[in-house]
């Protein structure tokens, strides 16, 4: 396991309390979305109940919305640009940094971390709406 940075650290454990603002897409339209995630993504909640099966490649997505980039427990494959993000950079998924990274994943990664080098193991760009897509996601893990 890797340990978090002071920064890090505060935006994990301050970022459940945050009152996160309210996702600006259409949620319906982001479901219809997902199917483009749902290859690499699944939605599961902690108590077991699956809205999109898991899918082997990429995290779970329940809480996504709120999450330290790069952090799911259990979860093991991110890259080191993805967890520099998290961990060096405070980076937590709301809905800007939600949409950016989607949109252009290794771009967004280049740009947070300074790292001209950084890449993403998403090398898939959203086609439609990344805010009606946060929105769908945002219903999942919401207090």
């Amino acid at each position: 396991m890797t340990k978090l940075k002071p920064v890090a650290l505060a935006a994990f454990l301050v970022a459940p309390f945050v009152a996160q603002a309210e996702p600006t897409g259409d949620a319906a339209a982001g479901e219809q979305n997902f199917r483009q995630c749902a290859s690499c993504h699944g939605i599961e909640s902690p108590e077991g109940e699956t809205i999109h099966r898991l899918a082997p490649t990429g995290p779970n997505l329940w809480g996504v919305a709120g999450r330290l980039a790069g952090a799911y427990e259990g979860y093991t494959r991110f890259s080191n640009s993805i967890v520099a993000a998290g961990e060096e950079h405070g980076i937590v998924w709301d809905e800007e940094n939600f949409v950016a990274f989607v949109n252009d994943p290794s771009g967004f990664l280049r740009e947070v971390t300074g790292d001209s080098r950084a890449r993403s193991n998403m090398n898939h760009r959203l086609r439609g709406s990344a805010e009606d897509l946060y929105a769908y996601l945002a219903q999942f893990g919401a207090e």
